[in-house]
């Protein structure tokens, strides 16, 4: 496989189309090496469109969701982020480029510590990882720019958005199959949220998220 041509081929012809036309971030998925986060057996499916599992039932999003998602959350060089869901590093390290400080927060300790290991062959200096229960946050780091969950979720607990600086947001994928959407919120005050739906995407669920009750009759 011709890795450079196939990374071009991603970047033009899946992601590009899909909005995503901020210059930076175009440039960043060149600098970023996306095969170097996946995991060996899947290689080959680096710059496909689809989701790789990671194990443990995770997944890589998408390349074009990555990306507009990155995009989307209009980071700044100032920014301190909270990454949920950091699984094996990839977004971290595109976020990384983008922000001050990212914080990336992963449940399962292998996959903690896989991601560690891709950052630091990556050369990404300005991103931790720290195992913890992303659905809780990291309060001992709040308050945060920006937060964004790596995955979906039915819905965004309000212990995530109060770690938000006052003008700070919150980009996650909400929803069930098949209708999600990408909502991001801005915290406008220390009591009132805004939030604003970008687009529709479906993406696999991050875990630790509680689910709405099914009622049986």
């Amino acid at each position: 496989m011709n890795v450079e041509q196939a990374r071009f081929n991603m970047i033009e012809q899946q992601i590009r189309p899909w909005d995503v036309l901020d210059t930076s971030v175009l440039s960043l998925l060149s600098i970023v090496r996306r095969e170097d986060f996946v995991p060996a057996a899947n290689k080959g499916q680096a710059f496909m469109d689809l989701e790789i599992p990671v194990g443990k039932g995770r997944h890589l999003l998408a390349p074009r969701v990555e990306a507009r998602l990155v995009q989307d959350l209009n980071l700044s060089k100032h920014d301190t982020v909270l990454h949920v869901g950091a699984a094996n590093g990839y977004v971290t390290a595109l976020l990384a480029h983008k922000a001050r400080r990212v914080i990336g927060l992963e449940a399962d300790a292998e996959l903690a510590a896989t991601a560690r290991a891709n950052l630091r062959q990556a050369s990404v200096s300005n991103a931790e990882i720290v195992q913890a229960d992303g659905a809780a946050g990291f309060s001992a780091q709040a308050p945060y720019d920006a937060i964004l969950l790596a995955g979906s979720v039915p819905s965004v607990p309000q212990a995530l958005l109060d770690q938000l600086k006052v003008g700070g947001r919150l980009l996650a994928i909400v929803g069930q199959e098949p209708v999600m959407q990408a909502v991001l919120h801005t915290r406008v005050s220390d009591t009132q949220f805004s939030s604003q739906s970008l687009f529709d995407t479906v993406a696999s669920r991050l875990s630790g998220f509680a689910e709405p009750s099914r009622f049986q009759f």
